[in-house]
């Protein structure tokens, strides 16, 4: 004896067309809100770096890849201001800037994700 069920389900394909659609805008919203994020804690950073030729500063940047967020200075010694060295004190400057704007990061995501799902109409 056997038994066979069929089960047909409507709107599949739309599904899976909007699981697409998702995915695609996820990755382009997160890695926008990801961009403005940086940007704003690479300006801060340039404002709490102490100056004294300019170069320190000036060499601050920020970089979006996939969902990595990397804010950081291309100055050799710029190590040694942030966190000091036995001949001098740390003079942070990235972290703070970090610190100050870490907890409206999850916000960001969420709202990302928010947008993504209106944008693929989930």
């Amino acid at each position: 004896m056997s038994v066979e069920i069929n089960c047909y389900v409507e709107g599949v394909e739309e599904f899976q067309d909007a699981l697409r659609n998702f995915d695609s805008a996820m990755q382009r919203q997160v890695h926008r809100q990801l961009a403005s994020w940086a940007a704003d804690v690479k300006a801060l950073a340039k404002q709490l770096v102490p100056v004294r030729t300019g170069h320190l500063r000036s060499s601050i940047y920020a970089k979006i890849s996939e969902w990595v967020a990397e804010v950081g200075a291309e100055a050799t010694y710029g190590l040694f201001v942030e966190f000091g060295t036995y001949r001098m004190r740390a003079r942070p400057y990235l972290y703070p800037a970090i610190r100050e704007y870490l907890p409206q990061l999850e916000r960001i995501i969420l709202d990302a994700l928010d947008a993504a799902k209106a944008e693929a109409g989930l």
